[in-house]
C-alpha cells in the first residue's frame, strides 16, 4: 500500500490527530504472522530474482545489457512492493544503488537523478504543507465548515459535500491518501448518526466509498500536486520529451475528470439505493460537530491566506513565469519565519510522509532508468503484438484493461505508475499515438483501481471505517472501473485533442509554452 511503515507515529498531545490516520500511514500495529513470513519470503525472492536475472539468466531477445540490468531491478522492486518485503520509502533509496550495481546505469548521480527532479521538491513542499494543515487542525475544520454551509440533510448532500471538501484540500493537501486520512475522522463522525436499518446501513457504504475512495481519487486527478502519479507522469514527460506541464496546464487538460464523480455517484446511489436517506439528526449534527471544534488563531488565518496565495500563484505561472515548485519553496520559507506557525518543526517534521517522498524519488529514477535502458521499448514491442491493428480506442482500451489486470497485484498507485508510464511511452509511436496524450490516459486509469481495498490506500483507509465489505466494495467496483475505461476514452480523449492534443494524431505538436 502507497505509505506503509513510512511515518514515524503522530504526536500523542495533538487532539486533533485520530487513531484512524495512523492506520493510513501504516501504523495499525505489528504485522501477523502471515504478514511477516510473506514479507520474509517476498524479501528472499526479491534478491534471489535480481541477482538471477542480472547474472545468470541469458539476455533476452531485443535487450541489451543496461536493458537486462534494469529489469533485474525491476524484478527485485515488484517483488518488493507486492509482498511489502521491506518499507516502500526505503525501497525508493535503494534503487539508485541497484541501478548502480546492476550496471544498469552507469554512475551514481545518474542512477539518482530522481532525487534531484523538480517535481519532488514540489512534493517536498506539498507534502510540508499538509502536515502543516494536520498540525494546526485545518484539515477538519475546513471539512466540517464546509459540509455545514452547503446545508446537507441526505446520504447524497453528504457525498457531493464530501467531494467538494476533497476537492478543495487537494489544492494543498498532496495524495489521495493524505486526504482520505484527514476525512476519515469526519466521515466516521457523520456515518455515526445513521441508524443500522437496511437502508441505512447502505448509505453509510455509499458515503464511505464515495467520500474516501472515488471522490478522493477523482479530486486528485485535475491537480498536479494532489496526486503522485501526476507527478510520475509529469516528472518522466519532462526528462524524456522536454515537456513541462505546468500546474495550469495539468488542470485544463485534466479537470473535465471531475465530471466522472457524477456518474459514479449516480451508480453507487443506484446500486445502494441510498440516494434519499436521511441524516437523523439533520444539519444540527453537523453543526454541533463544528462548535466543539476549538476558534482559529490568528496564525491559522494567516497560514490560510498564504496557501490562497500560493494556489493563485500556481494558476497563474503562465503570467510570472516562476514553476510550481519555485513558489511552494518561497512559500516555505514565509510559513517558516519566526511567529507564522503556532506550533514548531516537530510537529510538522513528525506528521511529514517522508516514506512516500523516496518512493517518489526513487520512482522517478527508475522510470528514466526504463526508458533510457531500451526496457519500455522491449516491454512496448510485446504489448504491440495484441493491441496493434485496431482503432485507437480500443487500442487504448486494451491496454487500459491490460493495466487493470495488472493492478491486481500491485499495492502502490506511485509503484505503478513507474512501471506503466515509460513502457506507454515507448508504445506510442509504435501505435500511431500522441506519446503525452497515450501515456496521461494510461497511467490515468490506474488511479481508479476499485476492484479490492488493498489495490489503493484510499481504499484501505475506507475500509477501516468497518462501513463495508470487500465483497460490497469489488461488486461497486468492477462497474466503476468500467465508468473510468469508457469515461477515458469518451470524454477525456476528445477533451485532449479539443486542446490540441489528440490521442490519435502522433505528430501533433505541444501547444503549450514549455
Amino acid at each position: 500500500m502507497t505509505d506503509k511503515t513510512l511515518d514515524a507515529p503522530p504526536i500523542e498531545h495533538a487532539p486533533h490527530v485520530h487513531r484512524p490516520h495512523a492506520i493510513a500511514h501504516g501504523h495499525a500495529g505489528p504485522r501477523s504472522r502471515a504478514a511477516l513470513l510473506r514479507a520474509r519470503l517476498g524479501f528472499v525472492a526479491a534478491w534471489l530474482a535480481f541477482f538471477a536475472v542480472a547474472w545468470l539468466l541469458p539476455t533476452p531477445a531485443g535487450l541489451d545489457a543496461a536493458g537486462k540490468a534494469t529489469l533485474a531491478v525491476v524484478a527485485w522492486v515488484a517483488i518488493v512492493w507486492v509482498t511489502e518485503a521491506i518499507p516502500v520509502g526505503v525501497s525508493g533509496i535503494l534503487l539508485p544503488m541497484l541501478l548502480v550495481l546492476s550496471h544498469a546505469s552507469p554512475s551514481f548521480p545518474k542512477a539518482a537523478s530522481g532525487f534531484a527532479a523538480p517535481v519532488v521538491f514540489l512534493c517536498l513542499a506539498a507534502f510540508l504543507f499538509s502536515a502543516i494543515m494536520q498540525a494546526s487542525g485545518l484539515d477538519r475544520r475546513i471539512a466540517l465548515a464546509l459540509l455545514d454551509r452547503l446545508k446537507v440533510r441526505t446520504a447524497n448532500g453528504v457525498i457531493w459535500a464530501m467531494f467538494a471538501v476533497n476537492f478543495v484540500m487537494s489544492m494543498v493537501v498532496p495524495a489521495a491518501n493524505a486526504r482520505s486520512a484527514a476525512l476519515l475522522p469526519v466521515t466516521n463522525g457523520i456515518v455515526k448518526l445513521f441508524g443500522d436499518s437496511a437502508r441505512e446501513r447502505a448509505a453509510k457504504k455509499a458515503i464511505v466509498i464515495q467520500s474516501l475512495v472515488y471522490g478522493a481519487m477523482i479530486s486528485g486527478m485535475c491537480i498536479l500536486t494532489a496526486h503522485l502519479p501526476n507527478m510520475v507522469v509529469s516528472g518522466l514527460l519532462e526528462k524524456q520529451l522536454g515537456i513541462r506541464i505546468s500546474y495550469f496546464t495539468w488542470f485544463k487538460l485534466q479537470w473535465p475528470y471531475l465530471g466522472m464523480f457524477a456518474i459514479t455517484q449516480c451508480w453507487v446511489q443506484y446500486y445502494f439505493r441510498s440516494r434519499a436517506v436521511q441524516i437523523p439528526g439533520g444539519r444540527a449534527a453537523i453543526t454541533s460537530m463544528r462548535e466543539a471544534l476549538p476558534r482559529a488563531s490568528g496564525n491559522d488565518w494567516t497560514v490560510l491566506a498564504l496557501f490562497a496565495c500560493v494556489a493563485i500563484l500556481w494558476a497563474t505561472e503562465p503570467l510570472h513565469h516562476l514553476s510550481s515548485e519555485i513558489v511552494a519553496l518561497i512559500a516555505l520559507a514565509i510559513l517558516f519565519a519566526p511567529g507564522v506557525l503556532r506550533f514548531g518543526w516537530a510537529e510538522v517534521e513528525q506528521r511529514t510522509i517522508w516514506g512516500t517522498l523516496f518512493l517518489l524519488a526513487g520512482a522517478l529514477s527508475l522510470s528514466s532508468a526504463i526508458s533510457a535502458s531500451g526496457l519500455a521499448q522491449w516491454a512496448a514491442d510485446h504489448i504491440y503484438l495484441v493491441a496493434h491493428g485496431h482503432g485507437w480506442w480500443l487500442a487504448i482500451g486494451i491496454v487500459m484493461l491490460g493495466t487493470h489486470v495488472i493492478r491486481i497485484g500491485m499495492l502502490s498507485n506511485v509503484a505503478a505508475v513507474t512501471m506503466i508510464a515509460p513502457i506507454a511511452l515507448a508504445l506510442a509511436p509504435r501505435l500511431g499515438l500522441h506519446p503525452v496524450a497515450f501515456t496521461m490516459l494510461i497511467s490515468d486509469t490506474d488511479s481508479f483501481a476499485y476492484l479490492l481495498p488493498t489495490q489503493i490506500t484510499a481504499g484501505v483507509i475506507a475500509y477501516s471505517s468497518g462501513a463495508f465489505t470487500t465483497a460490497d466494495y469489488a461488486k461497486v467496483g468492477v462497474v466503476s472501473v468500467l465508468i473510468a475505461i469508457l469515461y477515458g476514452l469518451c470524454v477525456i480523449a476528445p477533451w485532449y485533442a479539443f486542446m490540441g492534443v489528440p490521442v490519435w494524431d502522433a505528430s501533433a505538436a505541444w501547444p503549450f509554452a514549455h
